[in-house]
């Protein structure tokens, strides 16, 4: 055949850019054209290569269905494409789609019901073609590398993808790069193998079973292949599994950030990673330099291996169900130390699949989830006191094992340890000793032979290699003040034979003194003579510092409660000795003064409550009560201070009103801004008149024959508020039989009550006249409802007859009134 006559006559635009390259350009020019139109010409001639491929696979189908030979084919093929208007390559797919009826024929699907109620446009067609084009490529490939160069070319490439890398999963986790296609050659040497544990993009991909989609790579810090080249671009890492085994990882690559894909691009993208694990299955890489080679054992050399081991073993192999999928594992065989949770058999179990023997591994113990996760990934499973649970007569049946998965080839290997009483009560006694510090030995008296367990090194700092050390030499290692203590356990143990107990100092090679406890028994043989020694150490250095602490807090609470108490004991006797309990009567003609003092109950509470009655040099009588603010001796000063400050400024003959404005700058200017109340009157024993002022105090309370009444208030701040302050003033007159009580806030004050309240108690208390003014006070302190553990003063006078003005009228009454009033 004549290829002049069979190559197509160029276009007008090509044959004069032919002719002026061929004119113009130098040899070199000329030669890369050439190289550049043979490249065209191969892939053309690849491309109806592969298209062919699609053509005679649906005649095969047409051959197949029709019952003609295959000229009869080809010949319904042209004629079917004439009708439908396409060409014979886009029949051809449709054709082998609607007889696969495969993953690729469900992606078709779905491209084509986006564009239900419309004519097919071409790209739609065109996927179809570049899909099944794809899949021919890949399935005549000889090796991964080519199958990543059919899937770039034809179906990733039109989906704006630039490169792809399928990645082998090997069994111990490592990833094993099979192809690439788009990135250099260094490129694909430099990722060629991946560790196990390592955390890549294509690691992702084989951990989540939907994939792992990357927007950018520049928001994530997980390293790739080609991040320098594509260091914006987005990434989907899908898993290539096949039969419920995942054999590797599809890995396609954008130099854009990724857009949220439509879904029947997802599926199409999910198919061609199910290509992969196809060729992945029947083409193993080969193992690299870095990872150890080593055939993978089939079934019977798993047996072997399953049959040398102390410890139950299944070996279990994946049951597929109709379509391909993995359905469950049978238990291909278990080993002769195998041991049921229920206790059957081993026949019962030996050939059943697992979810019949053991229905509940798909429930809470999630075994059948982890053997199905190691059998997908190859990465071995382990995991301690795992819950397993057998169904026996419809009843469960729970038991403790330690579980090890792996997998060898296409089988499983599984392997429990039951947990015995035996082991658990040793791993108890094992974290107890831990937990406790606590350290077991043995020592033979008749070989010498010392056993430790692991626990004692630890309490002596040496590593396990090192020989025990005998009781014999303790004190070698024990500080040398605790000789003595040491030698009398020794005696006690092996003269007396005798269990005893020492306690000591363990001076360690790392230059850490520990305080321990040693107690050990010895053993008796029948003529009781010793024959080896057991016992245990425990390391108390924790339990010594405690008590060290304990021992210093105590004598520090110690000296501490002995300094408050000489501190109240010296504050009461400074309150006592300038206010006792009871004063000696004041000696004054026609009236009675009394007073009472009941301090705190407790000491700690010794506050700043005072009184005082005093015959002035003017022959008027002070009487006063006040309380300075806080408790202790701060406050008893603060008492002093103020009580002999009025005395003074009493002799100067001022009213009460001038006193308190005087006692107001001291408290405020000299006693370190101390406040305080008070109550301050001057009685004129002549005239029968009081003159009274009161600085933020309970007003006294006047009592004649059966009634009580408050005097009315007057105005007052309470002391050392202000550096400054005006007081008013009130007068009153006094008649025979009456009675005037002063009182601090301790005889009423109460923590539930209102201060009305506890004043209405106060006065209907003092309605009630006893004989003697002392026996009034008295009964009010034996009445006082008060709960504030407070101090408490009380001042009270009583008028007798003045026989000079019996007659007279009380003048005085009209003042009083007015201050009332005021």
């Amino acid at each position: 055949m004549d290829t002049s006559e069979a190559a197509p006559p160029p276009a007008d635009g090509d044959a004069a850019a032919g002719r002026e390259r061929s004119g113009d350009l130098s040899p070199v020019g000329r030669l890369a054209a050439t190289v550049e139109r043979l490249r065209r010409e191969v892939r053309a001639a690849q491309a109806e290569a592969e298209g062919r491929a699609l053509v005679e696979l649906a005649k095969g189908v047409l051959v197949e269905r029709l019952g003609c030979g295959p000229a009869a084919a080809a010949r319904h093929l042209t004629e079917l494409a004439e009708q439908a208007g396409v060409t014979p390559l886009e029949l051809a797919v449709d054709v082998i789609n609607q007889s696969a009826q495969d993953r690729l024929s469900e992606v078709t699907l779905g491209f084509l019901d986006t564009v239900a109620g419309r004519a097919r446009a071409a790209e739609d067609a065109e996927a179809a073609v570049r899909l099944r084009t794809a899949e021919s490529g890949a399935l005549a490939a000889q090796d991964t590398q080519a199958v990543a160069d059919s899937l770039l070319q034809h179906a990733l490439g039109p989906l704006g993808a630039v490169a792809v890398a399928i990645w082998s999963a090997g069994p111990d986790g490592s990833l094993t790069l099979a192809g690439s296609a788009g990135f250099a050659p260094g490129e694909s040497a430099r990722w060629h193998y991946v560790p196990p544990d390592v955390a890549t993009v294509a690691r992702r991909g084989l951990t989540e079973r939907t994939g792992h989609w990357v927007e950018s790579l520049a928001r994530t810090s997980l390293p790739s292949i080609g991040r320098h080249l594509f260091p914006d671009g987005g990434r989907v890492a899908l898993p290539a599994g096949t039969g419920g085994r995942i054999h590797g990882v599809l890995e396609i690559v954008w130099p854009t950030p990724l857009v949220p894909q439509p879904p029947q691009v997802v599926r199409q993208m999910e198919a061609l990673a199910e290509l992969c694990a196809h060729t992945l299955e029947t083409s193993r890489p080969p193992e690299p330099s870095e990872r150890p080679p080593g055939p993978l054992p089939d079934a019977t050399e798993l047996m072997d291996l399953a049959d040398g081991l102390h410890d139950p073993a299944l070996v279990l192999v994946p049951h597929l169900d109709g379509a391909g999928g993995l359905a469950d594992f049978r238990i291909q065989h278990v080993n002769d130390r195998f041991l049921d949770p229920a206790g059957r058999p081993r026949a019962v179990v030996n050939g059943a699949l697992l979810l019949e023997a053991y229905p509940m591994a798909a429930g809470d113990s999630e075994l059948f989830q982890r053997v199905e996760r190691v059998y997908a990934t190859g990465e071995p499973f382990r995991a301690r006191r795992m819950g397993l649970t057998a169904l026996v007569d419809e009843v469960p049946l729970a038991a403790t094992a330690d579980i090890s998965i792996s997998r060898h080839g296409s089988c499983v290997l599984l392997i429990w340890r039951i947990e015995d009483e035996t082991a658990r009560l040793a791993s108890l006694l094992q974290n107890a000793q831990r937990l406790g510090r606590i350290g077991g030995f043995e020592e033979n008296l008749l070989t010498g032979e010392i056993t430790w367990n692991g626990q004692m090194f630890a309490l002596y700092g040496r590593p396990e290699s090192s020989p025990p050390v005998p009781l014999e030499r303790l004190a070698a290692f024990a500080h040398p003040d605790d000789a003595v203590t040491i030698g009398r356990f020794l005696r006690t143990l092996l003269h007396h034979r005798r269990p005893a107990s020492a306690a000591f100092r363990l001076q360690r090679p790392d230059g850490v003194t520990r305080h321990m406890r040693v107690v050990a028994e010895p053993v008796l043989d029948t003529d009781d003579r010793p024959v080896a020694l057991r016992g245990a150490y425990q390391d108390i250095s924790s339990q010594h510092w405690t008590e060290v602490a304990l021992a210093a807090t105590r004598d520090q609470l110690a000296h501490t409660e002995q300094q408050a108490h000489e501190r109240n004991r010296l504050t009461l006797q400074l309150q006592h000795a300038i206010m006792p309990p009871t004063h000696t009567p004041l000696e004054v003609p026609g009236l009675q003064v009394a007073v009472r003092y009941r301090p705190a109950e407790e000491e700690q509470l010794v506050g700043g409550d005072w009184y005082d009655a005093v015959r002035l040099p003017s022959g008027l009588v002070m009487l006063c009560v006040g309380d300075v603010a806080g408790h202790g001796i701060e406050a008893a000063t603060s008492m002093v201070v103020l009580r002999n400050a009025l005395r003074g400024l009493a002799v100067t003959g001022a009213g009460p009103a001038q006193l308190l404005s005087w006692l107001n700058m001291v408290a405020h200017h000299l006693t370190g801004a101390v406040t305080a109340t008070a109550v301050c009157g001057l009685y004129d024993p002549a005239r029968g008149t009081l003159r009274w002022a009161r600085a933020g105090h309970l007003p006294p309370v006047l009592v004649n024959g059966e009634e009580a009444v408050p005097l009315p208030l007057v105005k007052g701040l309470l002391l050392g508020a202000v550096p400054e302050t005006r007081y008013e003033e009130g007068e009153l007159d006094l008649t025979a039989g009456d009675t005037l009580l002063m009182y601090t806030d301790g005889l009423i004050e109460r923590r539930d009550r209102s201060v009305e309240e506890s004043l209405s108690h106060l006065l209907s208390t003092a309605r009630t006249v006893p004989p003697t003014l002392d026996q009034q006070l008295d009964r009010l302190l034996v009445h006082s409802r008060s709960d504030t553990d407070d101090d408490t003063c009380i001042v009270g006078i009583r008028v007798g007859p003045r026989t000079s003005d019996a007659e007279e009228p009380r003048a005085g009454q009209s003042r009083a009134g007015e201050s009332r009033d005021a």
